[in-house]
């Protein structure tokens, strides 16, 4: 059996430029049935969600690694989540034009990406398995 020594992060990459790309789609089209405070809003906490997912990706690198932590850099990574992050997601709550139903869609809308992405995996099948031949290897005979 292949050992894998490294954690491929491509799933979350798609994800983020597919809700990068479904974020500039939608802001126009918002705007004009939306108004422009709301479709802002879905923007603001989009982008919000987008760097959320990005620090939790960097602290899972620098956390999880084969050759140990790099410490220094995963403090970076949370001081800039914790604090920062959470702090500007509470400053765009307390925007009185943003209603908070708003920048909720906003903050999840990579969560809806993520299951539509999974669905459409499930669905087409591409993860199944395409060796047909392979036996219960490892398996005991009971």
């Amino acid at each position: 059996m292949k050992k894998r020594t490294e954690i491929d992060f491509s799933f979350i990459n798609r994800t983020l430029k597919t809700t990068c790309l479904v974020l500039l789609i939608f802001f126009p089209f918002g705007i004009y049935y939306l108004g422009f405070f709301s479709s802002l809003a879905i923007l603001s906490g989009g982008i919000w969600g987008i760097l959320n997912l990005i620090l939790i990706t960097m602290l899972v690198k620098y956390t999880l690694r084969p050759e140990g932590p790099d410490a220094g850099r995963a403090i970076a990574a949370a001081f800039i989540k914790f604090p920062l992050l959470y702090l500007c997601g509470y400053f765009l709550m307390k925007v009185s034009q943003f209603e908070v139903l708003h920048l909720l869609i906003g903050f999840s809308g990579f969560l809806v990406i993520i299951i539509l992405k999974i669905l459409g995996r499930l669905f087409t099948g591409m993860d199944k398995d395409t060796n047909e031949n392979h036996g219960p290897e490892g398996m005991s005979a009971a």
